[in-house]
């Protein structure tokens, strides 16, 4: 039965999966990456703004270069804030659309109450999760979940609503058994949905750790934003959110490559068609 889910598979959604992993090079991304900094500093050179207005690319470099145990102990608190709440949120994810899936009546019930939490800004839930869970990585972890959980659930869950009725109606014809199609029909075909819900949330797990540590935290490049911003020293702040970025970036690489291990099909297909 897992052949058949191989082999049937949509043409055309493999097709829009497979092009969404085409990697940018090093070289590619750091000559991207270079237009912007250059333009930046020739504006800072010919504007001449004060620093705490906008600092240089190379002020923000030699803030990180005054501080480097400062900034990695900061940044290795985001860090984990971000990997435990990326990992507690897609599982949840993963798992609250299984169930919807599997249980239609539950599905009705709870997909209202999820939006109306998604639909809170996240600068109303963070305080709150801070009275209720403290200052340390608890809120923080918490947060960066809620932001995760909702992408990973809502196209994981419409990837199990849209298997091809042909296939379901095939399967009808067998002995089946309805958590034997979700199993080995359902959850397989929806694989390359929870992949795109991964890769949408994969940037956004920064952005819950940091909104917890801007509302309260002792440590985090959240903190340094927040302390730096108040000191007026905007280079660091800069520098904070450099680390930040490149946070974003290394996830979603690391994202990107462990994706395929959801659908090694695609792989196996991809090197029968494409032969070396």
């Amino acid at each position: 039965m897992r052949a058949v889910v191989a082999s049937t598979a949509p043409a055309d959604r493999r097709q829009r999966d497979s092009a969404g992993k085409a990697p940018l090079s090093l070289a590619g991304f750091l000559g991207t990456l270079a237009v912007p900094l250059v333009a930046w500093q020739a504006a800072v050179f010919v504007f001449r703004p004060a620093p705490y207005i906008l600092p240089s690319p190379l002020e923000m470099l030699a803030a990180l270069a005054r501080q480097p145990g400062f900034f990695a102990w900061n940044g290795l608190v985001t860090v984990g804030e971000i990997l435990l709440g990326f990992l507690c949120g897609a599982s949840f994810g993963a798992l609250v659309a299984l169930a919807m899936a599997a249980l239609p009546r539950f599905g009705r019930l709870a997909w209202p109450l999820l939006l109306v939490v998604q639909a809170f800004p996240v600068f109303v839930i963070a305080p709150l999760l801070v009275v209720w869970f403290g200052f340390g990585m608890g809120s923080k972890i918490i947060m960066a979940s809620i932001i995760i959980f909702f992408p990973v659930a809502s196209t994981f869950a419409d990837g199990l609503d849209r298997t091809d009725p042909e296939i379901l109606d095939a399967v009808a014809l067998t002995s089946a058994t309805r958590w034997q199609t979700l199993r080995y029909i359902r959850l397989p075909l929806a694989m390359p949905a929870l992949a795109s819900g991964l890769r949408i949330a994969a940037p956004l797990a920064p952005l819950g750790a940091v909104v917890g540590e801007w509302v309260g935290a002792s440590a985090g490049l959240g903190f340094v934003m927040v302390q730096a911003n108040a000191r007026m020293q905007t280079d660091t702040v800069f520098a904070a959110m450099a680390l930040l970025a490149a946070l974003s970036l290394i996830l979603r690489a690391i994202v990107d490559r462990l994706v395929p291990l959801l659908t090694p099909w695609e792989e196996s297909r991809q090197r029968k068609d494409n032969p070396a």
